[in-house]
């Protein structure tokens, strides 16, 4: 094994048989080396793959290559090739067909195999890849000495990306190139959830330290092929890489885990159906961005810089002191500019971020929301992105972009919980700006067709965010019992509250009714506990305990909840009453429910502003029952009517609650495991899930990509070897 192979004669009578699938693949997977600049894979790269294997023989093609690959070097020699192939298609002015042809099937090649030894990795992933050059053979003279060969592709993977444009020439190369990036930076998908320093990840690593140009070129084009949403083009039968018609080529026909989306069949691509009629590239490209901006590699400062408490333990110290370098592709994210503004703002040119169109960002993110891919790069936009943020609060026409995120709280039952979290997050960071929430009522939404419980007509889009915020609180409250969501929904209320402008009934009914939700739960909790503190000092019986640790927190939790509430209608009845008069019915209406509470030592201050508002018009409504029937009507009519002369006197002024979204201090931990679930549900790519160390994964089940003739011919090996006579 391991032999090197002189290069071969292409002679007249063996080049037709020399240049068969079989021969060719073959040859990749087998124990015989082929030197870097053997003529072999030119043959290789130009080969119209248009024979059919059946998925089996793919999967014992794989397991050859892995037994082979730490002799011959194969992967590390086709990705060189690969790298040539691209830096040919970007240092040209057009698009030769030739160089297309090699790069698209080094694409594939390479990444069938690619994932396949990733996603069996046993240890060290940069070892078990073997992405160096055997000793015995040197490294030929246009390959840049100071770079790791995973350095090299990944420069030419990104600036072919950044550099060549998307047309129905290159759709399949940059179709290719995304799905190549996918396979190369799954490695992340065999490490735990919290990024450690022995982490393997070469390609995501090479990609982290490219030139900043490369990286912006690379931003931009991701972005912009996410705005454009190019179609498959029907003229792309005519590559070679596909076989005649609708029947898929050679490597199409791959079903294992190793293939079977990196190389998707022609007859699904030009599919005329919903599923197959998405932008691959575009989708694609939203899933690579995602990826990169939200990697993060853990370094461990020297032996020397560590400091050591005898107290603390060594995991959690070194999880303390651990750090991230910082990502330059969300930096690049973060310093995107507006192709609008681009040549007046001379600071943002100095900051050297990628040119956007933030026009057509914002216009397709408003039709893309229902994706939870579409919620996630937009919170990274608005969290990360200063320019945009200010772009989206001055928009007019707010309700492009909220309208779909109410929708998906609307949704919430059938909606994963962390895309909730997103859209609570970027509804809190958004509430953030007092612009935002004085504008957000001044726009008037003529219905809301899918909201089935009532109709809601002319309802300002302020009162429609009180509502679904109201409806998420309740959901939470009946089946999630998630603190930290009601904590983003109060918050987000209370920062709207110093500006709500004519919250309509319904709106107003919700709100309040929040206060009789909480409190009957903190009154359940109160009793819960006193029954437990009577039964511990009088006579009890052996066993009985102090009140639940849990169920006490969970009791201060709640009086915080009240509080909060509490402190909203405090600060809408204190700056906003005038304009309010259905706030205030509201409060009327169920006056009742805030008097259990009037002399709590934790509300008693604000629950006095109440009583004196409630006071205020209880006289105005008493003076006027005399005068005959009594309605609802009337009573909002007499409310309206004293409204206007309410001057506030006895409210007691409270400072304004002001809540803003940070970040925790290891983000990476709950963005990494998100965004490669989210990835994979949404591009279908499949992983070998007992190979998945980053989430859990429920009930891991085999991808049966072997057929059972397989399977016995592995079980029947030695070693599970299998010889390449079975394969070719």
């Amino acid at each position: 094994m391991g032999g090197v192979a002189s290069t071969p004669r292409w002679s007249s009578n063996a080049q037709q048989q020399q240049h068969t699938a079989e021969y060719l693949i073959g040859a990749f997977i087998g124990d015989i080396s082929f030197p870097i600049n053997s003529e072999y894979w030119q043959h290789l790269l130009l080969l119209p793959f248009d024979h059919h294997w059946p998925s089996h023989r793919y999967h014992q093609a794989c397991l050859i290559f892995a037994q082979n690959n730490c002799f011959t070097r194969h992967l590390a020699k086709i990705l060189i090739h690969l790298a040539w192939c691209l830096q040919a298609l970007v240092g040209t002015s057009g698009v030769q067909s030739e160089a297309l042809t090699k790069a698209v099937n080094a694409l594939h090649i390479s990444s069938v195999f690619l994932q396949y030894l990733i996603e069996n990795a046993k240890g060290n992933t940069n070892e078990e890849l073997y992405l160096s050059m055997d000793d015995s053979e040197s490294l030929p003279d246009n390959f840049p000495r100071d770079q790791s060969i995973a350095h090299f592709v990944m420069d030419s993977v990104l600036s072919c990306i950044g550099l060549v444009d998307v047309s129905s020439d290159t759709y399949l190369l940059h179709h290719g190139l995304l799905n190549f990036m996918l396979v190369a930076m799954s490695t992340q998908l065999l490490s735990g959830p919290s990024p450690g320093p022995d982490d393997s990840h070469p390609f995501t690593d090479a990609a982290m330290v490219q030139k900043k140009d490369v990286i912006n070129l690379a931003v931009r084009r991701l972005l912009l092929n996410y705005i454009a949403r190019s179609q498959f083009p029907s003229t792309i039968a005519s590559y070679a890489i596909f076989a005649e018609g609708n029947q898929p080529g050679v490597l199409q026909r791959v079903g294992s885990a190793a293939a079977n989306l990196v190389l998707l069949p022609l007859s699904f691509i030009v599919s005329s159906s919903g599923e197959a009629s998405r932008s691959l590239v575009a989708e694609s490209s939203l899933n690579i961005l995602l990826i990169l901006i939200h990697f993060r590699k853990c370094v461990v400062p020297e032996p020397g810089k560590l400091e050591f408490d005898g107290n603390a333990k060594s995991d959690s110290l070194l999880k303390e002191q651990t750090y991230s370098f910082e990502n330059p592709y969300c930096k690049a994210l973060e310093n995107a500019r507006d192709v609008e503004f681009d040549h007046a703002d001379i600071e943002r040119n100095a900051r050297g971020g990628p040119s956007i169109p933030f026009a057509s960002l914002f216009d397709t993110l408003g039709m893309s929301l229902a994706d939870e891919g579409a919620v996630l790069i937009l919170y990274s936009l608005i969290h990360g992105n200063a320019d945009f943020l200010e772009y989206v609060l001055v928009r007019t026409d707010l309700e492009t972009m909220l309208i779909p995120l109410l929708e998906i709280l609307y949704n919430a039952a059938s909606s994963r919980s962390n895309q909730i979290y997103m859209v609570l997050i970027i509804l809190l960071i958004l509430s953030q700006d007092s612009s935002f929430n004085a504008s957000i009522h001044k726009l008037i939404l003529p219905t809301v067709p899918w909201y089935k419980e009532r109709i809601l007509s002319q309802t300002s889009l302020g009162s429609l965010v009180v509502i679904f915020l109201a409806r998420t609180l309740k959901y939470n409250q009946s089946e999630l019992r998630d603190v930290y969501l009601h904590t983003n929904c109060l918050a987000i209320l209370a920062n709207m509250a110093p500006h709500v402008h004519h919250l309509s009934a319904y709106a107003s009914q919700q709100l309040v009714s929040l206060f009789d939700m909480l409190s009957r739960r903190y009154t359940k909790l109160a009793e819960l506990k006193n029954d437990k503190m009577h039964t511990f000092n009088g006579e009890s019986k052996d066993g009985d305990s102090l009140p639940d640790d849990m169920q006490s927190s969970e009791l201060h939790v709640y009086t915080d909840f009240l509080r909060i509430v509490l402190e909203i209608l405090n600060v809408i009845l204190t700056y906003a009453l005038p304009r309010n008069p259905e706030v205030v019915y509201a409060i009327l209406q169920r006056q009742e429910k805030f008097l259990p509470f009037k002399s709590h030592p934790r509300f008693n201050e604000l629950l006095e502003n109440i009583f004196t508002v409630l006071d205020f018009f209880n006289s105005r409504i008493d003076a006027h029952k005399l005068e005959g029937e009594w309605s609802v009507e009337k009573v909002l009519e007499v409310i309206i009517f004293n409204c206007r002369s309410w001057r506030g006197e006895g409210i007691k002024m409270f400072t304004q609650l002001r809540f803003t979204y940070e970040q925790e201090s290891h983000p990476e931990e709950f963005f990494i495991p998100y965004v490669w679930q989210l990835v994979m549900k949404r591009s279908g790519y499949r992983f070998n899930p007992k190979s998945i160390n980053l989430f859990p994964v429920d009930n891991p089940v085999e991808i049966s990509y072997v057929s059972q003739e397989a399977a016995k011919d592995e079980n029947n090996g030695s070693d599970n070897e299998v010889q390449l006579d079975q394969v070719v």
